[in-house]
């Protein structure tokens, strides 16, 4: 039987919650009283919901890794069969909205603590490789179109842009003062133009 909606609802804040904790302490610091304060409730209302709170962890780090991919793939899916406008969204879409996005910064606050947390470098590295192949698919398409003229191996370019994605997100979570979104948007495509001998305006 399905969980009643309100449950559903509370739950969904208490990962939120989480997110905003991990960000702010770091996966080591962000324990039941500090999930607890960013919701709102008191710790035993979060274990009512969560009476496991390594659960609600994973469902926050879980959560949070969805937007690089899942979604970007659906996004993908709503957009015309056009590589270039493909390969633009991606881009645009693989960078924080800001110096204050709490996706970033929790992505980043686990990348910090990945060698110390098996579990987090295997999610994190799934999640590399998911987004590296997501890339590999749109630059294939390109190439087969005669779109683009690669000039290394589609997998080489798309670790590129996925790893230039999480340097350049984790300058604008620093608050790097001339790197904005704009920015950083532009320094990916830049790389992609020589990468793929397309102007890539779309």
């Amino acid at each position: 039987m399905a969980r009643p909606k309100r449950q559903e609802e509370r739950r969904s804040q208490l990962v939120a919650a989480a997110q905003r904790a991990i960000a702010a302490h770091g996966p080591d610091g962000a324990r039941l009283n500090r999930v607890a304060e960013e919701a709102g409730l008191t710790s035993g209302a979060v274990l009512y919901y969560y009476p496991d709170i390594d659960e609600l962890m994973f469902e926050a780090n879980r959560a949070g890794m969805e937007r690089f991919y899942e979604e970007r793939v659906r996004m993908l899916e709503s957009l015309d069969d056009d590589p270039v406008a493909r390969l633009v969204a991606l881009v645009d879409s693989g960078l924080p909205r800001d110096s204050d996005d709490t996706e970033v910064r929790l992505l980043c606050e686990l990348g910090g603590s990945a060698g110390r947390n098996p579990l987090m470098a295997s999610l994190l590295t799934t999640l590399f490789d998911r987004q590296v192949g997501m890339y590999q698919v749109v630059l294939e398409q390109g190439a087969a179109r005669g779109l683009f003229t690669l000039s290394q191996p589609t997998l080489v370019i798309a670790r590129n842009l996925v790893a230039l994605e999480d340097a350049y997100g984790y300058r604008m979570v620093a608050k790097h003062p001339t790197i904005d979104h704009v920015a950083a948007r532009e320094l990916l495509l830049a790389y992609a133009r020589l990468a793929t001998g397309h102007t890539l305006t779309a």
